[in-house]
Order: structure tokens, then C-alpha cells, then sequence
């Protein structure tokens, strides 16, 4: 019985701490959103963004107000955004995005996290050409018709539609249409469960299971780092 429960609370750590990530990257993305367009979600479409994010990972309204609030105060925190190319073992291109307050702190902490596990981190430009800057919306399906979706989105930048695992109809759109549908999908009163902007490779790498351990080991390691926000790779 011992056993079991250290199982479950290991379990149950596991979980917490992947909360209180999702919690961080989505503060901090709050803070850059409010640095760049204002407190006001109704004008701000990256907060509006925010704020559907945070709804999807169960942040608390308060916690969402209050970093709002910070993100407007004297002593808020400066965050930049940065972007670091590398590669992984078995020339498996990795794109970190980052959101710091301190860019010598985090350039070598990404740097570390590839040299220790058999990586290289790159010059700027070095994989990005790899990947295409897309949005990417979930949305619930509440009995829709995807072909008839399809035909209703086409002219606000649809690009690809499908569905998920769980049944949630995904829709993807280049990188300068994200404000178009979000605005399109609004004015459907479509719900959507997340909003985000990603980066999808235009080629993958198919490995061994030992071999694509390394490079999810590399992985794992950058999601733990704390100025880390997303991590892409074209490991298929």
C-alpha cells in the first residue's frame, strides 16, 4: 500500500508542476501582451489570447488579474522574447522560444542544456527556415460539419483543419492570419479552447525509439528550464 501511494503522490507532484509551468509561460505571456498592446483585452488580441489560454489550463481569474496588474506596475519584470536554434543528437532540428529578463542567463543556460546531452545550440536562422510560424486554434465540436467549416473559414486564412485525439476540431492558419480568424471565429461565437501560435516543421525525422530517447531527452530538458516558453522539433 506504501508503495502505491508514493506512486500516486509522485504522480500527483508531476502534475502540480506542470501546472505551475503552464501557470509561468502563460504569465509571462501576459506581461509581454500587456507591455505591447495594453491591459484591455477587447483591444489587445494577444491578451484576449492570454487570458483563452489560461482559461484552457484552469489558472485562477485572480492569478490572471493579478498578473495583468504586474504587467502595468513600476516594478514590473522587463521580458523579452528570444529565439535559440540548435540541433539534437541525429540532426533533429530544435526552434526554444524563451521569455527572460535576463537573455546572458538564458543563452547559457540553452547552451548548457544541449551540450549536455549530445546537442548543438546554432546561429540564428540556422533551422528556423525549418518550420512555418502558424496559429492554431482548438475548438470544441459541437456537432459541427468540418467540410462546411471549412468552406465558412477559407477567407479569413484557413490553411488546414482536422481533428484531435479527443474529437476538438484543430484549425491552423499562417502566421499574419492568426488576428483574422480569431476575429472570425469570434464573431461566430465558435468557443475555443486554446489559441496559439506555433511552429510546425515542414520536414521530419523519423529515428530508432533509442535514438529518439536522446533527443526527447534534450527536449525535456529545455520544457523544465524556467525562462523556457515552448520547445519545437521536427522528430517525427
Amino acid at each position: 500500500m506504501g508503495r502505491i501511494f508514493e506512486v500516486r503522490k509522485s504522480t500527483m507532484f508531476a502534475r502540480w508542476d506542470k501546472m505551475a509551468k503552464q501557470f509561468t509561460r502563460i504569465g509571462k505571456e501576459i506581461d509581454i501582451a500587456v507591455k505591447q498592446g495594453g491591459p484591455d483585452p477587447d483591444n489587445n488580441a494577444a491578451l484576449r489570447r492570454c487570458i483563452i489560454n489560461a482559461k484552457a489550463v484552469n489558472m485562477p481569474k485572480d492569478r490572471v488579474d493579478a498578473a495583468i496588474k504586474r504587467a502595468m506596475g513600476k516594478d514590473k519584470s522587463d521580458y523579452h522574447e528570444e529565439i535559440y536554434e540548435g540541433y539534437a543528437p541525429h540532426g533533429v532540428a530544435i526552434l526554444v522560444e524563451t521569455a527572460t529578463d535576463n537573455p546572458t542567463r538564458t543563452v547559457a543556460n540553452v547552451r548548457m542544456h544541449f551540450n549536455k546531452n549530445s546537442g548543438s545550440l546554432g546561429t540564428s536562422g540556422s533551422v528556423a527556415f525549418m518550420f512555418n510560424h502558424m496559429g492554431e486554434f482548438k475548438i470544441k465540436n459541437e456537432k459541427l460539419d468540418i467540410e462546411e467549416l471549412e468552406l465558412e473559414l477559407i477567407d479569413y486564412g484557413l490553411e488546414e483543419i482536422g481533428e484531435d485525439s479527443e474529437g476538438n476540431i484543430i484549425i491552423r492558419t499562417p502566421f499574419v492570419e492568426f488576428g483574422n480568424m480569431s476575429k472570425a471565429l469570434e464573431e461566430k461565437k465558435i468557443e475555443v479552447i486554446t489559441a496559439e501560435l506555433t511552429r510546425i516543421p515542414t520536414t521530419t525525422v523519423e529515428l530508432s525509439e533509442g535514438d529518439a530517447e536522446e533527443v526527447l531527452k534534450l527536449v525535456d530538458h529545455l520544457e523544465q528550464d524556467d525562462d523556457v516558453q515552448k520547445v519545437y522539433h521536427n522528430l517525427k
